[in-house]
């Protein structure tokens, strides 16, 4: 059976956009990733799974109890872990008859539930957390531990379905990889929205929103998109036979109107030259308006079935908006000294168009480092004033601005023409290049954000970018690293996705740790 069904399923937000419409699917009791592109609908399907929303109509049926993990971890910081874990009551009632306490609210509060601290430690110590965590606030603990704390909590709740929203969004690769391990051994049904390459790769089957609809595969991210991509090559295949079928039909349709059309200019000379008898002329001329309504019948007949193959076939084929990103040449010298980046004891120079790679756990201070370098701080310093930054927050623009605007001024004497064409191609078309910052998406703002940064005048000649891939959808990721890998400058990149950072192929991994900088090699 099922874990979870969607049947005909509809979403529509109080402002009137939609968000599903008429979805149907299922999820089976096994470890699934969700995948489809920013504003598919992934966020709002967990949540209307999870019963945070409300569907317009339509429904959901779930085969037992739904735990679920947003995106956005919000915490009350004051909360003990074991709060969080969902254990406090028996914990402490367990603590409390320990300590002597025979009160019978005590025992009503165990239950059966007299290992709970012990279970407690086990999980805690299979996320890689110590156990005398328990009794910690949350507001002491970083990111990666609150999300690991999370995780284990959903883990002794025992839900029979779990929805997790991006788990290891922000974590470094310590908390991403404990995160991989809780994964490995989950049990019951797992559904996950992810971007993260190697989290998807330990799902048991895919399941993509695709153009209002839900599809699922089974096997991971990899697998799935091999049989995707082969499916569209066949697709684009067949549309292109089917074309050539379609301009075939055509031409003998025309051939065949050319030759009736001669036909009767010539049974029109013989009746007027009075060549036949005319009751033999006539006759002819019947049989021969039979014998053409057939012909025509049948050439556009086939003509129409080549049309409706070819629409078919064109459906097959994905028509995916996609940034499309062409870097300006900075014309940088191989020998040309960029930026020295330092920790105080040893310098690295980058020079002519590198790729340089910072990691580093969380609290590191590697956004710090970015942050001196591009103010002239500290030990690193610039050799270059042509430097383009993407905070990890992208909070810098104007709200009152339009994107237009905002791309604009970073690019004064680029013809407005040309600028609205460029902006076209990272998705902002027509009216949205008009539209104040305020009123756009978080994915439309990041575009803005990119586009300002790459389509300055003159093009920088360092890109320093602070987790760019984090919101990203996993196509959108896929442009930026192909124009990262042909952009002609230097590249410095903070990144906890590996995946990423071995596909970019840094020339020099620096990993930053307890205020020291080294250099590192890349985990393959």
């Amino acid at each position: 059976m099922p874990a979870l069904i969607l049947d005909r399923l509809s979403f529509t937000w109080p402002d009137g956009s939609v968000g599903l419409r008429e979805l149907s699917g299922a999820f089976g009791e096994r470890r699934t990733g969700l995948v489809g592109r920013n504003g598919a609908g992934k966020s709002t399907l967990l949540r209307l799974a999870a019963g945070e929303l409300v569907p317009t109509t339509g429904r959901i049926v779930a085969d037992g109890d739904v735990a679920y993990l947003p995106q956005k971890l919000t915490l009350d910081t004051g909360m003990r872990v074991a709060e969080l874990l969902g254990i406090a009551a028996p914990l402490d009632a367990v603590r409390a008859i320990e300590a002597g306490d025979v009160e019978p609210a005590r025992f009503d509060e165990v239950g059966d539930d007299w290992d709970v601290e012990a279970r407690a430690h086990a999980a805690l110590a299979e996320a890689g957390l110590a156990p005398d965590m328990l009794d910690r606030r949350v507001g002491e603990l970083s990111g990666g531990e609150a999300m690991l704390a999370a995780l284990t909590g959903i883990r002794l709740g025992g839900a029979p379905i779990t929805l997790l929203d991006e788990p290891t969004n922000n974590l470094d690769r310590d908390a991403r990889a404990r995160v991989y391990d809780l994964v490995r051994g989950w049990r019951g049904a797992l559904i996950v929205v992810s971007h993260d390459l190697a989290l998807l790769e330990l799902m048991d089957e895919t399941a993509e929103l695709y153009d209002g609809a839900l599809s699922v595969f089974g096997g991971p991210y990899s697998q799935w998109r091999a049989a995707l991509e082969a499916d569209q090559e066949a697709a684009r295949q067949a549309e292109v036979d089917a074309r050539k079928s379609l301009a075939k039909e055509k031409r003998q349709r025309i051939e065949a109107e050319t030759k009736l059309a001669r036909r009767q200019r010539y049974a029109k000379t013989d009746y007027e030259n009075l060549r036949r008898p005319k009751v033999i002329m006539k006759l002819k001329a019947g049989e021969a308006q039979v014998s053409a309504g057939k012909l025509r019948g049948e050439v556009r007949e086939k003509e129409r079935e080549a049309r409706a193959a070819l629409d078919l076939a064109e459906r097959r084929v994905r028509d995916d908006d996609a940034i499309r990103l062409d870097l300006p040449d900075p014309a940088v010298a191989a020998g040309r000294r960029i930026a020295t980046i330092s920790d105080g004891d040893r310098d690295w120079v980058v020079q002519g168009p590198e790729r340089v790679a910072l990691i580093g756990p969380n609290g590191a201070g590697k956004t710090r480092l970015l942050e001196s370098l591009l103010r002239g701080e500290g030990a690193s310093r610039l050799h270059t004033e042509r430097v383009g930054y993407l905070p990890q927050r992208i909070d810098g623009l104007d709200d009152a601005a339009s994107a237009f605007d905002t791309v604009q001024a970073a690019a004064p004497r680029v013809p407005s023409a040309q600028l609205r064409n460029s902006l076209a191609r990272f998705l902002i078309r027509g009216a949205a290049a008009d539209r104040p910052i305020a009123s756009l998406s978080g994915g439309e703002r990041f575009r803005v954000a990119i586009a300002r940064l790459l389509l300055a005048d003159p093009p920088p000649q360092l890109l320093v970018l602070d987790e760019p891939t984090n919101n990203l959808d996993i196509a959108t990721a896929e442009q930026l690293l192909a124009a990262l890998r042909a952009f002609r400058g230097a590249v410095l990149i903070v990144s906890h996705d590996d995946a990423f950072l071995r596909r970019l192929e840094p020339d020099l991994t620096l990993e930053l740790r307890d205020g020291a900088l080294a250099e590192v090699a890349l985990t393959p």
